[in-house]
């Protein structure tokens, strides 16, 4: 990740991102992951009702037989993503906390906010974000191609061997094999 991009980051936080003091935690598939994503969906919807687009289980705890880290990862369309008080004041009312607030349209303008009591990620974004359809196409090409989720997978092992100051570190360093996956499951690239 650039010196740049990790700026941007941290600007964007409403908390501060937290320094890593523990390895990055790989679980194993847990079967249960799906439906902690349901019980969240169903809040969530009673929560914003049609003001939800669409609601997806994305990242790899989407993915059967995919190792993770045990957080949930959530994709969100609403309206507009810029228009809060159309939905942030009613997650914050219900217990999610407003984590990041990343106001530069190349990076979709995204908002996430952390759950409850749930370990997860809620990324909001405007409808028709293409990184939502990244995320979603990445996940279902995971899921068909036991060859990608595998070298994904070993990837992941052998990232979280090694000592990362952030989580996202972590993640900007699957960025290559991502692309690579991505390119063979014909996605748009990044930043479309």
């Amino acid at each position: 990740m650039s010196d740049e991009r990790l700026n941007g980051i941290e600007n964007a936080s409403i908390e501060p991102p937290p320094k890593r003091t523990t390895p990055i935690e790989l679980a194993d598939y847990d079967p249960d992951w799906p439906g902690l994503f349901a019980r969240e969906e169903a809040r969530i919807r009673s929560i914003l009702g049609d003001r939800v687009i669409d609601l997806e289980h994305t990242g790899s705890t989407s993915v059967p037989a995919l190792a993770a880290k045990p957080i949930i990862d959530i994709a969100m369309t609403v309206a507009d993503v810029n228009d809060e008080p159309a939905y942030a004041d009613d997650l914050v009312a219900a217990g999610y906390r407003l984590v990041l607030r990343e106001q530069e349209p190349d990076w979709y303008d995204h908002r996430v906010f952390k759950g409850p009591d749930t370990n997860l990620h809620l990324h909001v974004f405007s409808v028709g974000c293409v990184e939502v359809a990244r995320m979603v196409g990445f996940r279902d090409w995971l899921r068909a191609h036991d060859d990608d989720r595998d070298l994904y997978l070993a990837t992941k092992r052998d990232l979280v061997k090694r000592e990362w100051a952030s989580v996202q570190e972590y993640a900007d360093q699957k960025g290559s094999v991502v692309e690579e996956i991505a390119a063979k499951a014909g996605l748009p690239g990044p930043h479309a």
